[in-house]
């Protein structure tokens, strides 16, 4: 039973016996017309992470495609007052910030672009400036994450809760607030990685860690970093060989890519682990702040939850990352590298957090645009 499940695993992203025909390289536009209806797994996924109803998850899943369609003409009509943008779950709506220096024209022509407006003091620039500035800092284990908040208008820093009041995080916040607009917010515990270690018959494996299959590439997939160094060997669940580890890079960022061979080769799906229909990736549109996102991994399979932040950098013990997303999506140990989608676009590889599935928690990855266009790498879609 259980070999039977996860040959269906292996087959849903590196296929050895068939093929999947490409329509196209290009990654696709996120307009309503490309999306084809919600499965009934996705919507009771939806229903389940979420407490919506199935017309209401309908409906969100509708206007996170517009809003993800239409926030880079509402940012180029914003210029130099863009201070940032995010979905509004509750308004089924993007909104664009503006800092109070911007005209009546600009105003206007981020409206007629589809989005709400606020007013704010900071622009995104001076907001990311800041955070750069505290990126150059030497980060004590007791500060977990920073990042933008464009819907507060300042660097948020994440302290571990009772790692506060220690002498070398006060120092560091301290530090911070000297960058620029900085909130200091707490979390429960310090993120971590969620590779684990060998487990009979999950997805793959390099040495004694086992982590899962981000997305189809041509040539190969994309995954974590911290699950091997470029020239390791990688195996499937059967423990037959797939290919090497082409290039890695962990810590400061967390993403690699595995080249495949020995009769596997690659199709562009993401596996739905039963709880929804696997689904086909048809591009990478990257989706917005407050936008709901969803991760197949091999430990804890299937996932909902919401886009927190962009370009965090997140500080595990192994050294801080930078430029990934948080969300609001467990994960547990095993689940590292596997794939975070919204809709039918591909959005990231699994990194880490803190927390599991049963109490919940926190979850970072790394977006897949950036590897993509680090190692030269195309995306395989449907």
């Amino acid at each position: 039973m259980r070999r039977s499940r996860l040959k269906h695993a292996c087959l849903a992203t590196l296929m050895m016996l068939g093929s999947w025909t490409a329509a196209g390289n290009a990654p696709a536009s996120a307009d309503d017309t490309r999306e084809p209806a919600a499965s009934a797994g996705l919507l009771q996924a939806m229903q389940r992470d979420f407490g919506l109803t199935r017309s209401q998850a309908e409906d969100r899943l509708a206007a996170e495609r517009r809003a993800t369609g239409l926030e880079p003409a509402a940012r180029r009509a914003a210029g130099d007052a863009f201070g940032g943008s995010w979905f509004d779950a509750g308004r089924g709506r993007l909104t664009v910030a503006v800092t109070s220096d911007a005209g009546p024209a600009t105003v206007r022509a981020v409206r007629a672009a589809g989005a709400d407006v606020r007013t704010v003091e900071h622009s995104a620039r001076r907001l990311d400036a800041a955070k750069a500035r505290i990126d150059r800092l030497d980060a004590p284990a007791g500060v977990s994450s920073w990042h933008v908040d464009p819907a507060a208008n300042t660097v948020v820093l994440d302290v571990v809760a009772g790692e506060r009041a220690d002498n070398d995080v006060r120092r560091f916040v301290t530090r911070a607030r000297e960058a620029g607009p900085v909130t200091v917010r707490t979390v429960p515990a310090a993120p971590r990685t969620f590779a684990a270690g060998t487990v009979g018959g999950d997805p793959y494996y390099t040495g004694n860690v086992r982590c899962s299959i981000g997305f189809s590439v041509h040539g190969g997939f994309v995954t974590a970093g911290h699950c091997g160094r470029a020239g390791a060997g990688v195996s499937g669940w059967d423990r037959s060989y797939i290919g090497t580890f082409q290039g890695s890079s962990f810590p400061d960022n967390d993403y690699a890519w595995v080249s495949v061979g020995s009769g596997w080769w690659t199709v562009p799906v993401v596996l739905g682990w039963g709880t929804v229909p696997d689904r086909l990736v048809r591009g990478s549109a990257e989706a917005p702040v407050g936008a709901s996102v969803c991760r197949s991994g091999s430990t804890t399979h299937w996932h909902c939850g919401t886009v927190l932040a962009k370009n965090e950098t997140v500080n595990y013990s192994q050294g801080a990352v930078h430029q990934m997303t948080k969300t609001s999506v467990c994960a547990e140990g095993g689940d590292s590298g596997g794939s975070f989608i919204s809709g039918d676009q591909a959005q990231g590889v699994t990194s880490g957090g803190w927390g599991n599935c049963s109490g919940g928690g926190q979850t970072w990855f790394q977006p897949v645009n950036e590897i993509l266009s680090r190692y030269g790498l195309t995306l395989h879609t449907a």
